[in-house]
């Protein structure tokens, strides 16, 4: 009975003590080969060899229960060091049983959620954040962010199989039991996040302040009344710890930290409304566009990204701020209304370019909107006259025709004058396309609306010649954007490119009705948003065949439908 009540050895252990044991046996084997050599040295060998047995004998008879003894009080021990150091550990720490109710926690984490050793809340009721449905499903670990007491942790979640801890036990029947617990740890990250959110704050944010119409307003201003204007933006920019530096007479680039750009936008970006109240001696008011880039993952990125802001904010008319991030497009300002830019000199930059492009490829893709108009089509067209005259094929994507196109696609199906894949379907323009295909996007800069949005995967090179304001859906990697705001319709951009896009072009008649259109019909008969250049565009149309008349009998109703 007693030897059953002895504490037995197993592993490494027990095998460190019977190694003496089994030296022993093969000691009293060389002894007997000893005597068949020599009989003296075999007797005294066999003396040491007595010795060394009485000495294993008293080790494992007399000395192993005191080692044992010993061994028992320092496991002991140990697993009492063990528990204060976990008890003691600032790690907060605690033991959920499966209905989410603490069974043990240990100092770190009853102080920090303000409880006496021994409470039994629900974790729930610490973290109301804290559901059911975010326990570990399984034995995998799961971590989840949390604000608790203006701190911020992450909390840490464990299951720990009990059965597997029972089969080691030999207390606990380890048969039918499927219960667990759960471990969670709280780590303390609010530190860390004030650090990070410190360093995001300081980070530099990239910008560019334009002068919209620097031309109109400030050329004929003498120099100290220019001044004005850039001392006011000077003092904007240093109000908020940022640095300008004047690139051209009426471009300025900025660096700023981020919590000042942030500041900015709380104020909506005062300083354009500021900037107007300047008396530069004259009544025009100076207007301001502002492009902001930020959260990018270089200074670089930051510099592409305002850019980009820039662009959409001269798009879409100036006078207003765009702020640009990786993820998200805003827009402040942008009440005025848009100044017609006198000069031309921007139309006659993108017709060259505009002919550049299309030279160096095989065939022109023309596409407006989905449930196209006069404008789309009638600028489509003129697209289509423009690669004819450079010796290019040329479709133009249009699926349905609604009553008012009706008259002007008459114009061009069975005509002799033009191919009998001049207008073809979606379909058909995904098969054309390919990389030596060049898709000329009109009167639309958003993707999603466009007559047939899978061409902008298929065609590597794309152009945008639109009069709609830019938003924060916009085709990317365009090759060539033209979108200028204050033009009436795309029929008059495309009138303008058609002046300098070369000399030897031949706009027919029917080209020169559909353009015109497109601009009458835009601009409701010349009464709605029409400048100098909408007439320039209509005289340039008007001496190339197009006929008032014949537009106007085109459109008119019947009499049984009116």
């Amino acid at each position: 009975m007693a030897s059953k009540n002895r504490v037995k050895l197993k592993g490494r252990l027990k095998t460190y003590f019977r190694v003496f044991t089994y030296l022993g046996i093969l000691l009293a084997f060389v002894n007997a080969a000893i005597f068949t050599v020599n009989f003296t040295a075999g007797l005294i060998l066999l003396a040491f060899t007595g010795l060394y047995f009485i000495a294993i004998l008293y080790m494992n008879f007399y000395s192993k229960p005191i080692i044992m003894n010993e061994l028992i009080s320092f496991a002991t021990e140990y697993g009492q060091i063990q528990k204060k150091l976990l008890r003691e550990l600032d790690l907060a720490h605690a033991v959920l049983d499966d209905t989410g109710k603490v069974v043990w926690s240990n100092s770190a984490f009853e102080k920090i959620v303000h409880q006496e050793r021994g409470f039994r809340k629900t974790i729930f009721s610490l973290f109301p954040s804290i559901t059911m449905d975010k326990f570990p499903e399984g034995y995998e670990e799961v971590s989840y962010e949390l604000e608790y007491e203006n701190s911020n942790f992450t909390i840490k979640m464990k299951r720990i199989s009990l059965k597997e801890m029972a089969q080691n036990s030999d207390i606990i029947d380890a048969e039918g039991y499927e219960g667990s617990l759960i471990a969670v740890y709280l780590f303390d990250e609010t530190a860390l996040k004030l650090a990070i959110q410190e360093v995001d704050n300081q980070s530099l944010a990239a910008g560019l302040i334009y002068l919209d119409n620097y031309e109109e307003a400030l050329d004929s201003v003498e120099e100290v009344r220019r001044s004005l204007i850039d001392r006011k933006v000077n003092k904007y920019i240093a109000s908020c710890n940022g640095i300008a530096k004047k690139l051209e007479k009426d471009k300025y680039f900025v660096v700023m930290p981020k919590k000042s750009c942030e500041m900015l936008r709380e104020q909506r970006f005062d300083i354009l409304e500021d900037v107007k109240t300047v008396n530069i001696g004259n009544e025009m008011a100076v207007t301001l566009s502002i492009g902001i880039g930020l959260n990018g993952l270089s200074y670089a990125q930051n510099y592409e990204f305002a850019r980009n802001a820039i662009d959409v904010a001269l798009g879409r008319g100036g006078d207003q701020a765009v702020v640009k991030s990786a993820d998200s497009i805003s827009y402040y300002g942008g009440k005025s209304q848009q100044i017609e830019k006198s000069t031309r000199v921007k139309a006659r930059v993108k017709a060259h370019a505009l002919r550049e492009i299309i030279s160096g490829k095989d065939n022109v893709i023309v596409m407006g909107h989905r449930i196209g108009d006069v404008d789309s089509f009638g600028s489509s067209v003129g697209i289509y006259r423009i690669a004819k005259t450079l010796d290019r094929k040329c479709h133009i994507v249009l699926n349905d025709v609604t009553t008012s196109m009706q008259p002007l696609v008459d114009l061009f199906k069975n005509n002799p004058d033009y191919e009998d894949d001049m207008i073809i379907s979606n379909q058909q323009a995904i098969d054309v396309a390919g990389n030596n295909t060049v898709l000329v996007v009109v009167d639309v800069n958003k993707p999603s609306i466009t007559e047939c949005p899978e061409l902008l995967r298929f065609c590597k090179t794309i152009v945008v010649l639109d009069h709609h304001r830019q938003g924060q859906e916009v085709i990317e990697n365009a090759t060539l954007s033209y979108v200028e705001p204050y033009a009436s319709s795309a029929c008059e951009m495309v009138s303008e490119i058609l002046q300098y896009i070369g000399d030897n072009v031949k706009i027919h008649n029917e080209e020169a009705d559909s353009l015109y259109s497109g601009i009458m019909v835009d601009t409701n008969n010349f009464m709605n948003k029409t400048g100098v250049r909408t007439f320039e565009a209509a005289a340039f149309l008007r001496r190339n065949g197009a006929d008032v008349t014949r537009v106007r009998k085109m459109f008119r109703n019947a009499m049984e439908d009116y």
